[in-house]
Parts: C-alpha cells; sequence; structure tokens
C-alpha cells in the first residue's frame, strides 16, 4: 500500500470541502491533493525517485502537508526535521540520511546556508515564500510550473515511508524508520481511540517534524469531512481565539500548553463551550494538571502515551469512561504491553518494571543503526526503558525513565515522584529534578523549579514541604530557581541540559 491511496480514497468518497483554514484563509482538499500532485511533478523532474529521501523543515503550513503527500507518491521518503535546531544538528541529519532534496521556507534561508557548507549531496532546495533568491528553487513557481500526475508509486507493506529523528534528549538523534503499512496503523488505531464525529474540527500546533503529529495526520485519512484550523506560529490566545472562532471540538497537545493555559490571567474571555476532546501526549501529564483543568475549565484532559518507535501508539485513557489521573491509560487496540525485569520476565501486577509493547504501529529499526535496533527491538517488542507499573484495571503508569532514575547510597530515586510533590506546592509552576555527583552518597538531588508569575518561593519552603510529603532521604538537597525548563519541541524536558547546569553550577 501507499499512504497516497488513503488520501486519494477519502477526496473521492467525500467530495470537496474546507479541509484546512490557515491564517484566515479556507484551503480545499481538492485543492491541496492539487497541489501535491503538482509537486510530485516536479519533484521528479528534480530526479526525485522511488526510494530516497527528501529533507521537509518549517513549521506547520498547508505546504508540509502537500510535500508530505508529493513524497510518498513517488515512492520516497519524508524526513520532517524540526525547524527549531541549531545548524549543526540540521546538517547532521542532512548528512545522515543522504538526502538530495530539502523542501524549506525562506524564513529559514540563513540556517539553510550555513548547512550547505558541510552538506555536499544536498542539491535541491526549495523554498516556500517570498523572494527566493538565485540558487534556490521557489515552491510556489514548481507548483504553477509542472502538470499534476494522477500516478502513485507502487509500495510494499514495508516500505519505507518516513525517518523520524528522536529528540535526541541523552545524546545523538536516531532516526527511527516507520514504513506505510507503520503509519497507516498508527493513524488506524488513533482513530479507534476516540472515533471522532463527521464535521470534527480540530486545532492543530503538533509540528509534523514528530511522529505524534504525523500520526494525528494519518488519522484524519479516517475521518470525515473533518476540518483542521492550521497554526504555525501560537500563544495560549491564539489557540484560545481559533476554538471560539472556527467552534472547535477537537485539541491535541503537549503537557507544558496545559500548564500555559491554566496560567491564562483571563480565558473566560473566549467560548471554549464547543470543545469536546482534549488530549495530552509525548510527556508527563502531571495529576495536579488534570486536576486544575478540570476544576477551571470542566473538561477532563484524555491523557495517552506513545513513542517515536512505536508510532506514537501504546496506550490511552478511555474518551467516553472514567479516567485515571497520572495514568497513561489503558493498551490501546491491537498493542500488547507487559512489565518485565531486566531478564524479561513478566512482573506481578502493581509491581515495578520495565515497560515493554509490541503494537503494528512498531518502526522498521533505526537509520543505519543496527546494533542500537537489536537493543531496543527484541521479538517484535519494543524495549521502552519506561518503567512503570499496570494496576488492577489494567491502568498503565509510568513512574520514571530507566536512565533517569538516581541511584543514591545505592537506592534507586525516581525523579518523577519528586517532582510530582513540588508541583503541588501552590507557588510552583513546574519542576524537574537530576542526580547530582555527591562524594558521600555517589548521587544527590537537585530540584529546577519555574515559580508561577508573580510569586516567590525559597528553598526553605520547597524543602519543608518536600520533608513533610517525602522521605528526607528522597527531598532535594538543592533547589535551583530558573525562568523556564529545557524542552524539546513536543516539551520534553532536556535532562542532559538540567545535568549541565547543574555541573556547571557544582564547578562554579
Amino acid at each position: 500500500m501507499n499512504l497516497v491511496e488513503l488520501s486519494e480514497a477519502k477526496l473521492r468518497n467525500s467530495g470537496e470541502y474546507a479541509a484546512l483554514v490557515f491564517e484566515g484563509q479556507e484551503i480545499s482538499n481538492a485543492q491541496m491533493e492539487q497541489a501535491s500532485r503538482r509537486l510530485a511533478t516536479a519533484l521528479k523532474s528534480l530526479g526525485v525517485k522511488q526510494g530516497d529521501r527528501v529533507l521537509v523543515q518549517m513549521p506547520n503550513r498547508p505546504e508540509v502537508f502537500q510535500s508530505f503527500g508529493a513524497i510518498w507518491r513517488l515512492g520516497a521518503a519524508v524526513v520532517p526535521v524540526n525547524h527549531m535546531i541549531s545548524p549543526e544538528e540540521s546538517s547532521y541529519i542532512y548528512q545522515d540520511t543522504g538526502a538530495e532534496t530539502l523542501i524549506s521556507s525562506t524564513d529559514f534561508l540563513p540556517r539553510i546556508q550555513a548547512c550547505r557548507t558541510s552538506t555536499p549531496d544536498l542539491k535541491n532546495v526549495i523554498l516556500a515564500g517570498p523572494s527566493v533568491p538565485k540558487g534556490y528553487l521557489s515552491y510556489q513557481e514548481l507548483i504553477k510550473g509542472h502538470e499534476e500526475t494522477a500516478s502513485i508509486a507502487e509500495t510494499n507493506d514495508g516500505d519505507l515511508a518516513a525517518i523520524v529523528y528522536t529528540a535526541g534528549t541523552t545524546g545523538r538523534p536516531k532516526g527511527v524508520m516507520h514504513s506505510h503499512r507503520s503509519l497507516y496503523e498508527s493513524g488506524r488505531i488513533f482513530y479507534q481511540q476516540v472515533p471522532v464525529r463527521a464535521g470534527t474540527v480540530s486545532v492543530f500546533v503538533l509540528p509534523m517534524c514528530h511522529i505524534f503529529g504525523i500520526a494525528c495526520m494519518v488519522a484524519a485519512y479516517f475521518h470525515e469531512k473533518g476540518r483542521a484550523v492550521i497554526l504555525s506560529s501560537f500563544t495560549i490566545d491564539k489557540i484560545f481565539e481559533a476554538i471560539q472562532t472556527y467552534r472547535g471540538n477537537l485539541f491535541v497537545g503537549v503537557p507544558t500548553l496545559y500548564v500555559y493555559m491554566l496560567l491564562h490571567p483571563d480565558p473566560k474571555k473566549y467560548d471554549l463551550s464547543s470543545m469536546k476532546w482534549w488530549i495530552s501526549g509525548a510527556a508527563a501529564l502531571a495529576p495536579e494538571t488534570w486536576y486544575e483543568f478540570k476544576d477551571k475549565f470542566g473538561f477532563e484532559i484524555i491523557e495517552g502515551w506513545g513513542m517515536t518507535e512505536t508510532g506514537a501508539t501504546g496506550c490511552c485513557n478511555p474518551y467516553d469512561q472514567p479516567k485515571k489521573p497520572g495514568s497513561i491509560g489503558k493498551a490501546s487496540p491491537g498493542v500488547l504491553l507487559k512489565i518485565v525485569d531486566d531478564s524479561g520476565r513478566e512482573m506481578p501486577q502493581g509491581q515495578q518494571g520495565e515497560i515493554v509493547i509490541k503494537t503494528p504501529g512498531v518502526m522498521m529499526g533505526y537509520w543505519r543503526r543496527q546494533k542500537e535496533t537489536e537493543e531496543t527491538l527484541k521479538d517484535g517488542w519494543v524495549w521502552t526503558g519506561d518503567i512503570g507499573y499496570v494496576d488492577e484495571d489494567g491502568f498503565y503508569f509510568i513512574t520514571d525513565r530507566k536512565k533517569d532514575l538516581i541511584i543514591k547510597s545505592g537506592e534507586n530515586i525516581c525523579p518523577r515522584e519528586i517532582e510530582e510533590v513540588i508541583m503541588t506546592h501552590p507557588k510552583v509552576c513546574e519542576a524537574a529534578v537530576v542526580g547530582v555527583k555527591d562524594s558521600v552518597y555517589g548521587e544527590e538531588i537537585k530540584a529546577f523549579v519555574v515559580a508561577k508569575p508573580g510569586m516567590q518561593v525559597t528553598p526553605e519552603e520547597l524543602q519543608d514541604f518536600c520533608i513533610a510529603r517525602l522521605k528526607r532521604f528522597k527531598t532535594p538537597k538543592d533547589f535551583a530557581f530558573v525562568d523556564s525548563l529545557p524542552k524539546s519541541l513536543v516539551g520534553k524536558v532536556l535532562r542532559r541540559e538540567l545535568r549541565r547546569m547543574a555541573q556547571e553550577g557544582q564547578s562554579g
């Protein structure tokens, strides 16, 4: 199968309708498909062929979705790249994939120019936007100058469709390979988890360089005549305005966005009554955030969990049944999960171990990294590196990342347990905990804290607060106050940066 067949079938079955809204302009599904077909012809004229990799690096806008379709139509693979990473990181991905073609925007021209000197294989750079300089190709002109192609490359279910790079929270990012089949299955599972009705309006902010955004896009192929309001850049006010203006029903975001919604000084000035589903994923949602959101907005957030390696599929809280705050939910349709020890022995209910998962949306492996693939993917099971347990009702809970455990005097301490306590303090907005070297205990606990706007809190206050709720052994020795926590594009805390900051603080 080829994923483009899904969008073509939807166009045939649903007819033409306004599928996207971008910067106040409505764009029909037929217009999107036409532009994508024209771009496919243009890419083919530039030498892009089946099996090639094509880079797409820009914030969400119609051209991103058109590019995905055009690349897949040719049987090539999409390599979506975060537009916010440094030129050095971009160059690494360009070189790692060996791609010869990049689709981006004139807004990022200086960054692209910095990368081109170290990526001689990059022959074609296509830029969306005005005033495309000499030596680069205009996206708009390519669309205008080429005819539509109706042909779709024949691809097998296991053929490469995308290489999605991990955030690199612990080192160099790895390219996770997904096939047409795995992305199809991920989209299908997403749709089954929250089977939204025909005509649903979603406010879309998830970046398409992340598997979460790609899975949501493929899930939309299964929806009937839905409309997406695309925000390339946004504030909480813009999100609320879009919901109010277009009567939004569905929002998929990351925990950080929900935290910021709670900090909004006057959310009641917006009419959010049309909303039905608020979904969170990509990072842990604190129970405190869940309860505060329900109290302030009257909605229950649906928290789910997945990984780049699993096509963003894994678990999800029920959309129409009682949820468990702090839980990632139950296994998604067609997905198997187990809690195991280091030897792979399944752990009894309620006992902690590593979560392993088997899903139809599983990756093919890591691009050019056979050793890492074999370490992560064993007999079809993905060893996630997440530590957790399953309760008597089949709800799964993640207690921490295996690599993030703090070992103090030989005892394993979960940072998340401490973070969730600190975040219940009325003056605290966010918190993250890491281990730092200590001559006595091996590792000691350091907390980085973001106070709520206009509030001040002292280390002594937080220490007393933690001692009253945790063992003194688990109470952080040191508290550092920061304006914000370093995060990836989808809101994952970059603990490597916090460890670096902690080390610099020690040496200073």
